[in-house]
């Protein structure tokens, strides 16, 4: 394998097993964290920790995994004006296809390749190197960043040219809320006929009405109005880029949207602004 100078930014609860993965893998890493812990759990792993975003930039292939595309445009942009030539910038963001192009300007004036590389998958699939990736761009640096990807995935899609990838994950994502919803609601239909919610979970796990989103609440192992709460931010965060998305392609996923609304979750609605966190 070859071996790649990594950056990376953005160890979160996805970002830090892929850093991890990536250490493991034999790949110099340089990440930048803002809590204290991160950088001296990953200092330890032998990762370099500089005090300053802009220090992951001197790499072969820079990764950013952060929350939304105003975490993106927060951090992304000053790293790819400062990369070497020839160097790509991979993004785990699930965000707007406009954004990933707007970065595509910034790293053509620099002759640094923009991959967008949005993911399917929990930290425990990542930490087992079998997440899901999606690559678009590119086909020189598609081809490097999956074989840093490759690190930590185990199934690597190529969508095609730039924006495919983002506008796949989008539709993905927005499926698979609309599948959540109507598991939620075959939950609680199930716990008024005398159905145990654990009980209803192993049968679909062995059955034609099963789902990846059956599956995720099930390995959860919370409740499912707790699993509804905790997970709410993250699927109307992801809606509302699809909608967003959808909007500026021209394309109609209404009905799409309007699966999403079939369940006791309140999605759609606006988002709460989040803060700027790259962690």
């Amino acid at each position: 394998m070859d071996h790649f100078r990594i950056g990376f930014v953005g160890p979160g609860k996805i970002g830090e097993p892929m850093v991890e993965r990536l250490l493991d893998a034999g790949h110099p890493t340089s990440v930048f964290a803002r809590r204290p812990e991160v950088r001296e759990r990953l200092a330890r792993l032998g990762a370099r920790t500089p005090p300053r975003v802009e220090a992951v930039a001197d790499a072969d292939v820079v990764i950013a995994c952060v929350f939304d595309d105003t975490q993106l445009l927060e951090v992304a942009p000053t790293i790819v004006d400062q990369m070497p030539a020839g160097s790509v910038f991979m993004s785990h963001t699930t965000g707007s296809p406009h954004t990933i192009r707007r970065l595509e300007q910034i790293g053509r004036a620099g002759s640094v390749s923009v991959v967008e590389a949005p993911f399917s998958g929990t930290p425990a699939i990542i930490r087992r190197g079998e997440l899901t990736v999606m690559l678009a761009g590119d086909t020189e640096p598609v081809g490097r960043a999956a074989a840093v990807a490759g690190a930590y995935a185990a199934r690597i899609h190529r969508t095609g040219a730039l924006g495919t990838a983002l506008s796949a994950k989008l539709i993905n994502n927005t499926l698979f809320a609309a599948c959540t919803q109507l598991t939620l609601s075959a939950l609680r239909s199930a716990e008024k006929l005398g159905i145990d919610e654990t009980a209803l979970l192993d049968l679909l796990a062995d059955s034609s009405g099963g789902s990846a989103a059956a599956r995720y609440i099930a390995a959860s192992g919370e409740e499912a109005d707790v699993y509804a709460e905790r997970i709410t931010h993250y699927l109307t965060k992801d809606l509302a880029a699809a909608s967003s998305a959808a909007d500026d392609l021209g394309a109609d996923i209404d009905n799409l949207l309007a699966a999403t609304r079939l369940g006791p979750m309140r999605l759609l609605a606006e988002p709460a602004p989040t803060p700027v966190d790259v962690r």
